[in-house]
């Protein structure tokens, strides 16, 4: 592709052109680490520095220098072709049809996910390859959220499982670059079985609708519904937990306890995974009752995560901020736009109610914003935490803003911006060459494990991937420039 590209620009003979094709593969700096020493020569210091940082995209040189030639290309191929519906449509109907039950054809169809799509959103497959990639963001400035990609558990064998991946994830941040690490992530779905978070998630929907009902297996927590929650999840009242059921509630609650603590042992904090409403409650239950047990010192160590597509998302954030403080607990949270739109819609009209999510992308950009907002100030006057997750351009543009507004360079380890692997490169750089710290969301696993994860991003995410169209641009742009560079 590259040669094609060279070849309808100039006439060159071929032993120049061969030439030229090696200097374009070659046209990032020698290495990565010099590639970032010389994006960021001279990277603005937010503790004394009296320029205002930007989130600039005028210098493409500077936002990709660290990539290849053959990284852009591959990089824009993928964006593009992840954005046309059809090509995800069809891709989805494939990886879900019988086809993938005949092995020769399931081969073929994983090993061509895996050299495409697979390698542009995932890490690797194994630790080594993991480690490699870290270490490879690492040196262009960027750090790791390292999710073990997991989708639902159906049993305790699957948990058990399930929790030893997560546990050796925590011992891998051991043997990586300091710091390159930001986060370890878990969803507690992949710990806990999904019929019980369902039923959990019953009982506390019912507990909020009538306060007199008596839980007896639940443990202290934050807040977890306002009252612009969404109830209609539990219209009548849910049988109590069998004894087996809160065997089972106890065990999952050790299992996060145990990741929990190996996150404070290895000094990594743990992010907890959003998921859909209907067990959103339960997640939110194990997560903010570890949270009280593991968030001492002004060290949070375990962050929620709020969906700001919600249209209830700012007044639990709100009723949790407050509780945190009044328990002198340090807050962690990690603000999201949300993943699971189509699925919520479908299930709220099928029972007859409004959509959870609000009713316009306008709304949701003013939620997230809002959000954004009130935790940057939370975290100037407390020992909170925050991680503004976005591949919204004025979001990231704005939050930016208020951080250098509000001092938060002073505590620079308290804000993450964070971005999903693969996606929203440019918005990563931009806000890494202002100074500020950006983590990528990096899943990993073999390929089939992983196929779920993927399926999901691609099925709710395909508006995001649709308006990709900054990257596509900016990298054109910046192959542009390089194929001029190599003509002079």
């Amino acid at each position: 592709m590259a040669r094609r590209i060279l070849a309808t620009q100039s006439k060159t003979p071929k032993r120049f052109f061969l030439y030229t094709f090696d200097r374009l593969l070659n046209t990032a700096a020698s290495s990565p680490a010099a590639a970032f020493t010389a994006a960021a020569a001279s990277p603005l210091n937010l503790t004394g520095s009296p320029a205002k940082p930007t989130v600039d995209f005028t210098d493409t040189s500077a936002l990709f220098g660290s990539l290849s030639t053959l990284e852009l290309l591959r990089a824009a191929a993928n964006l593009h072709l992840a954005a046309v519906g059809p090509v995800v449509d069809a891709g989805i109907w494939i990886m879900n049809s019988k086809l993938m039950d005949v092995e020769l054809i399931r081969e073929a169809i994983l090993g061509t996910v895996k050299h495409t799509f697979y390698r542009h959103f995932c890490a690797g497959e194994d630790d080594a390859a993991v480690r490699k990639t870290v270490r490879r963001l690492h040196d262009v400035g960027l750090r790791s959220m390292l999710d073990y990609a997991l989708e639902y558990a159906d049993d305790e064998e699957s948990c058990d499982r399930n929790l030893d991946g997560f546990l050796k994830t925590i011992e891998a941040t051991k043997s990586l670059p300091p710091g390159s690490a930001s986060f370890v992530v878990a969803k507690v779905s992949a710990i806990c079985p999904l019929r019980l978070l369902e039923r959990v998630s019953d009982l506390l929907r019912w507990q909020h609708k009538n306060p007199c009902l008596n839980l007896p297996w639940k443990l202290k927590t934050l807040p977890i519904f306002s009252d612009s929650s969404p109830l209609y999840h539990t219209l009548k009242h849910p049988t109590p937990l069998t004894p087996q059921e809160e065997k089972s509630l106890q065990i999952s609650h050790q299992r996060l306890i145990k990741i929990c603590q190996a996150c404070a042992d290895a000094n990594v904090p743990l992010a907890i995974d959003a998921e859909h409403t209907k067990v959103q409650p339960a997640i939110d239950y194990f997560t903010y009752s570890a949270a009280i047990d593991y968030n001492k010192d002004h060290n949070p160590i375990v962050y929620g995560t709020v969906q700001a597509y919600l249209k209830d998302a700012k007044d639990r954030l709100l009723l949790v901020a407050k509780a945190a403080d009044n328990m002198k607990i340090p807050l962690g949270i990690k603000l999201v736009r949300g993943a699971y739109m189509s699925s919520e819609s479908k299930l709220a009209s099928s029972l007859g109610f409004s959509s959870p999510i609000h009713d316009t992308i306008l709304d949701t950009h003013s939620c997230y914003d809002g959000c954004a907002s009130f935790l940057l100030d939370n975290v100037v006057k407390s020992s909170s935490g925050v991680i503004l997750a976005t591949h919204n351009v004025e979001s990231g543009k704005l939050a930016a803003a208020k951080a250098y507004e509000i001092g938060i360079g002073k505590l620079k380890h308290k804000l993450e911006f964070a971005q999903l692997y693969g996606m929203s490169e440019a918005l990563s750089f931009g806000l890494r060459n202002a100074g500020f710290q950006v983590s990528k969301y990096m899943p990993f696993g073999p390929v089939d494990m992983v196929m779920p994860y993927l399926l999901r991003r691609a099925e709710e995410n395909r508006g995001l991937l649709s308006t990709s169209n900054l990257d596509r641009k900016l990298m054109r742009k910046e192959m542009a420039r390089r194929v001029k560079d190599c003509m002079r």
